[in-house]
């Protein structure tokens, strides 16, 4: 493997969204070379970033304008899988991943439930398959999985969690389920750098959330098998109402 892959996630809230805010010169800057893509709204548009010389595989929901995952890369995923196996998630375009230089990346966007009871329900149908998918990969080699998981984590991941502890994404079982999840030998790559600070990576368009930083962090870069240092949630970004979130891949036994 090939040191210091930048790899970056970002949920875009819709990619002609993105794009009009700025996506394109972002990644000039910025240049990451695996860019986990969520909510992209969007069919298969390669043509987008090849310019800019990116790969692409993609996953669209079957529902125009809705869900949706895609990776960018720099060299030609192998290995792509599409979708998760269950036929009711891989419909609404919630995972794809790849493998670069022995390291399989995926792309993630778990279900939010917090229209109402039955996306809820939804929501929590997803963990155990999660899971079960998780388990699979780390019995292959090495993974990174980022994306938007809509589950914050800890109280220190979510700005005003006394008010929350009864809404979609910071329920008691979410948060064990995020906690079991980690157990698997998922490292959480964002809050290993962050130590004990708090730091956000979702703002809600409503009440000047993002002016007053009240936000949740339920983005997440987690790691097996191989390092993911340095990483950071890049606020000032504004491409979408989630932040992107990059760190480097390293391996394990590199200093």
């Amino acid at each position: 493997m090939l040191p210091g892959v930048h790899v970056v996630t970002l949920n875009l809230n819709g990619l002609r969204s993105a794009l009009r805010k700025g996506l394109l010169p972002w990644l000039e800057e910025h240049a990451p070379d695996v860019l986990l893509l969520q909510e992209v709204r969007a069919s298969s548009m390669p043509e987008v970033f090849a310019p800019l010389g990116y790969h692409s595989v993609w996953h669209p929901a079957s529902r125009a304008g809705y869900s949706g995952v895609a990776i960018l890369s720099r060299e030609a995923l192998q290995d792509v899988v599409i979708g998760i196996g269950d036929p009711l998630l891989d419909d609404e375009g919630r995972l794809v991943s790849g493998v670069l230089h022995g390291v399989r990346y995926a792309s993630l966007y778990l279900p939010s439930g917090s229209s109402g009871e039955e996306r809820q329900g939804f929501k929590d149908r997803s963990l155990p398959i999660l899971s079960a998918w998780v388990q699979a990969r780390l019995q292959e080699g090495p993974l990174v999985l980022g994306g938007d998981f809509n589950v914050a984590h800890r109280e220190i991941d979510i700005r005003n969690w006394r008010g929350n502890v009864r809404n979609s994404g910071f329920l008691p079982h979410e948060r064990a389920w995020m906690g079991e999840l980690l157990a698997l030998g998922l490292r959480d790559t964002h809050r290993e750098t962050l130590g004990e600070q708090a730091a956000y990576t979702w703002w809600s368009n409503r009440a000047n959330a993002y002016a007053n930083d009240v936000g949740w962090r339920i983005d997440y870069l987690l790691s097996a098998g191989v390092d993911v240092r340095d990483v950071t949630a890049h606020r000032a970004a504004r491409l979408s109402d989630h932040a992107p979130l990059g760190g480097r891949v390293r391996a394990l036994t590199q200093d």
